[in-house]
C-alpha cells in the first residue's frame, strides 16, 4: 500500500494540475529534437522532480518508469571506496553525488564519463541521448561543479544534464549560463486546494473547506507535505469532520527544545546539552541547513525584537560556513555558542549585539 504522495503522483504533464504554462513549455521542449541542458529550481515540495519525470516520459516513453535501483562503489584518489545509490532506467540515470561529501568530485567524473562513453541501448529510443539527473545540485562542492562544467562541454553529444537544485545561488555561474532555467515555484492556496480536493474524490472522502485551511497553512506551500498531512489526518480522524489537531514532526518539535535550551540558559554546560541534542538531529539524517533554519524560526518567537536581526544575521552567516566547510556539526556548535552570547549579553548587560566587541 502506497502514500498518497506517490498513489497520486502525475504521471504526465497533462495530469499535473498548476504550472500549467510551464508544463506546456516542457513538452514543447521534448519535442522539439534539441533538448538542452536544464536547471529545474524552486522549494522543497513545488513538484521538480514530478515535473522533472513527467518531462522524460515525455522524451522517451513509459520506459523511463521501469527503474532499478544499484549500490554503485567508487574509489578515491586515496584508494578510499565510496558507495553511492543509484536509480537507472534504459533512458535515464538518478544520483545524489552530494551523499559523498567533499569526494562528490569522484563520482560525478566517473559515472558521467562511463555514461558519456556508451551508446544508447534501446535503438528504437525516440532520442539518442541518455539523461543524468542530479539531486542536490546546489550542495555540490565547488569542486565537484567545476568538473561539472567540463564534463558538460565534452560530452554534449551523449548525454544531457537535468540538475534539481533548491535554489540557483549556490550553484556557479558557467554551469548556470550552460543551462535552461526552469524556476518551478511553491503552488498558491487555492492549487493546492485544488489537488488535495482532487485526491479526496479519488479516495471517495469529503473534505471540509475548514480542514483543508489548516493543512494548507501548516505545509506552506509545500504539496508534498500537505499531502502527508492529509493522509495522516484521514487515518486520524474518518470523516475529518471534528476539530484536527495537526501534529507537528518529532523533529520539528525537538528542535523547539533546543530552542527553548538556548533562550533558557546561556552557559558552556547548557552549551553541551545542546551540542548532544544536535548530535542527535544529524544521526537521524535530518539536514544541518534544516536544523539550523528550523531552531532559528523557532527562536525569533522567543526572543526580543530587538535581537531579531542579529540572530538572523549569524544564522545566514554560519549557514554560509556550513556551505563553504566540511563538518557541519562545527558551524552549528560556532552558530549557537555564538547566540549564547549575544543572549547573555543582552540579558544581563542590558547592551544591544551592535554595542558589542567579539
Amino acid at each position: 500500500m502506497s502514500l498518497w504522495v506517490d498513489k497520486y503522483r502525475p504521471r504526465q504533464l497533462s495530469e499535473l494540475h498548476y504550472h500549467s504554462e510551464l508544463s506546456d513549455r516542457l513538452r514543447s521542449l521534448a519535442s522539439s529534437g534539441d533538448f538542452p541542458h536544464m536547471l529545474v529550481y524552486g522549494p522543497s515540495g513545488a513538484g521538480k522532480k514530478t515535473r522533472i519525470m513527467c518531462t522524460l516520459r515525455e522524451l522517451y516513453g513509459p520506459g523511463v518508469e521501469k527503474l532499478k535501483i544499484d549500490q554503485r562503489v567508487f574509489v578515491t584518489p586515496s584508494k578510499r571506496k565510496l558507495d553511492v545509490n543509484v536509480v537507472q532506467s534504459n533512458f535515464h540515470i538518478e544520483l545524489t553525488p552530494s551523499d559523498v561529501g567533499i569526494y562528490d568530485r569522484v563520482v560525478i567524473q566517473d559515472i558521467l564519463k562511463e555514461i558519456a562513453q556508451t551508446q544508447q541501448v534501446d535503438l528504437n529510443a525516440k532520442q539518442k541521448f541518455k539523461v543524468v539527473i542530479i539531486n542536490e545540485a546546489d550542495a555540490l562542492s565547488r569542486d565537484a561543479q567545476a568538473a561539472l562544467r567540463r564534463t558538460m562541454e565534452k560530452y554534449s553529444t551523449n548525454i544531457r544534464l537535468i540538475m534539481c537544485a533548491n535554489s540557483t545561488s549556490k550553484i556557479i555561474s558557467p554551469i548556470r549560463s550552460r543551462c535552461l532555467l526552469v524556476r518551478v515555484a511553491a503552488p498558491e492556496e487555492d492549487e493546492m486546494l485544488k489537488v488535495l480536493k482532487h485526491v479526496a474524490k479519488k479516495e471517495r472522502l469529503t473534505l471540509p473547506d475548514e480542514s483543508a485551511l489548516s493543512i494548507m497553512q501548516e505545509a506552506n506551500g509545500n504539496m508534498r507535505k500537505a499531502l502527508l498531512i492529509f493522509e495522516a489526518l484521514r487515518m486520524q480522524s474518518p470523516d475529518l469532520s471534528s476539530s484536527i489537531d495537526i501534529a507537528k514532526a518529532d523533529w520539528e518539535t525537538y528542535c523547539s527544545k533546543i530552542a527553548d535550551q538556548v533562550v533558557q540558559e546561556q552557559s558552556p554546560q547548557n552549551l553541551m546539552k545542546v551540542r548532544t541534542g544536535l548530535y542527535e538531529l544529524l544521526s537521524h539524517c535530518i539536514p544541518p541547513t534544516m536544523i539550523l533554519k528550523t531552531i532559528t524560526g523557532a527562536l525569533l518567537l522567543k526572543v526580543d525584537q530587538s535581537l531579531q536581526p542579529s540572530i538572523i544575521h549569524w544564522a545566514a552567516h554560519y549557514e554560509l560556513r556550513m556551505a563553504q566547510g566540511n563538518k557541519k556539526i562545527y558551524h552549528l556548535e560556532a552558530y549557537f555558542a555564538k547566540l549564547m552570547s549575544v543572549l547573555k549579553n543582552f540579558n544581563y548587560m542590558g547592551l544591544d549585539d551592535d554595542d558589542i566587541d567579539f
